[in-house]
């Protein structure tokens, strides 16, 4: 192999790695939906990155970490009189999930150290790659940060840090997802140039986070228990029961009937936001972005539906909170396809 084709070869295998990355963000954010929809986040009371990695291993540690998980108001307001057994059901999702993180971070830090010290990272996203290790450092922090909310006065966590946690996870899945389809074409083309935010792109992403924001909202404050039926809501469009006593903001960051609803609702402004993306990519020429685009947001909104009307059955749930991870990594692909025309010097319409 020439050295000219061995650097090209470089960046292809950068995007790879990337790529493998990103399909284990998918598969924390997976057994994330699951540990909450278990409630099994609280159960382990102490954050331990190292000793952490192993499950207890006797039936003396098992009991002293049951002990741990007693002294918490959800065991005593909720779950007291709970199992050994049961105990250990929800540990293990939260036991996975912390393992999973941990993982992550090695399967993007271990090849990054590697590569760079191989001097194989192209000019210019060395510092892009570093800033995505550094985030899944600081999604841990954020998680614990975010549990810690549950253990002392609370029988839950702060559906704000909740919010936090999720759209982290989501950020660095679309960080991953843009730097693997740049190093790609890298790969095809040496005098590439990275992919640009557009105008339209910015506005597309903003509509997004605002319904990621809602979705986590509704699931951090269990929102979506409060009504089974689509269209309506309990027999209402605009449902009953809000709490405006402490103002508008509140109940728009608080109340769960009026944040379920927003969710249900805000979600046809983000559809229609990402079939004006759709269309635009159709006439640029990325054709497959935009059907994949438009088969994910049909998938998404699905299940959402689903989720309601069978009283949030789990699965449906944390599939739909899988396909919402799937619609970030798809739109973060479409708009670098469309960011890839702008650096090429043909701006995109949206």
């Amino acid at each position: 192999m020439t050295e000219a084709s061995s650097a090209r070869t470089r960046p292809a295998a950068l995007s790879r790695w990337l790529w493998v990355v990103a399909l284990l963000v998918i598969a924390i954010v997976a057994v994330g939906g699951i540990t909450r929809l278990t409630e099994s986040g609280l159960s382990i009371t102490e954050w331990k990155p190292v000793s952490g990695i192993l499950p207890p291993l006797s039936d003396a540690a098992w009991q002293a970490e049951f002990e741990k998980y007693k002294q918490i108001p959800e065991y005593q307001q909720i779950n007291r009189g709970m199992s050994l057994a049961a105990f250990k059901g929800i540990f293990f999702w939260e036991w996975l999930h912390r393992i999973l993180g941990r993982f992550v971070g090695l399967a993007l830090l271990v090849p990054l150290v590697w590569y760079a010290f191989r001097r194989a990272i192209p000019a210019g996203y060395g510092w892009r790659l570093f800033a995505l290790a550094a985030l899944v450092g600081l999604q841990g922090a954020i998680g614990w940060w975010m549990v810690a909310s549950g253990l002392v006065q609370r029988t839950d966590v702060s559906h704000f840090r909740l919010a936090t946690h999720l759209l982290t996870a989501l950020f660095l899945l679309a960080g991953l997802v843009w730097t693997a389809r740049d190093l790609a074409q890298l790969a095809r083309d040496p005098g590439a140039r990275p992919a640009r935010l557009t105008g339209g792109a910015i506005a597309v992403i903003a509509v997004l986070v605002v319904q990621l924001l809602l979705g986590a909202w509704t699931a951090g404050l269990n929102a979506g228990y409060v009504a089974n039926t689509w269209p309506l809501m309990n027999d209402r469009l605009f449902p009953e029961g809000i709490d405006w006593s402490s103002g508008a903001w509140m109940a728009i960051t608080n109340d769960p009937f009026l944040i379920h609803f927003l969710h249900r609702w805000w979600a046809w402004v983000a559809a229609l936001a990402l079939l004006l993306l759709a269309r635009a990519l159709w006439r640029r020429g990325g054709r497959t972005e935009a059907r994949l685009l438009l088969l994910v947001v049909a998938a998404q909104m699905t299940l959402g539906i689903a989720t309601v009307v069978t009283g949030v059955s789990m699965w449906i749930a944390v599939l739909h909170q899988v396909t919402g991870a799937l619609l970030v990594a798809t739109t973060a692909a479409a708009l670098h396809r469309l960011g890839r025309c702008d650096a090429q010097g043909a701006a995109p319409k949206m």
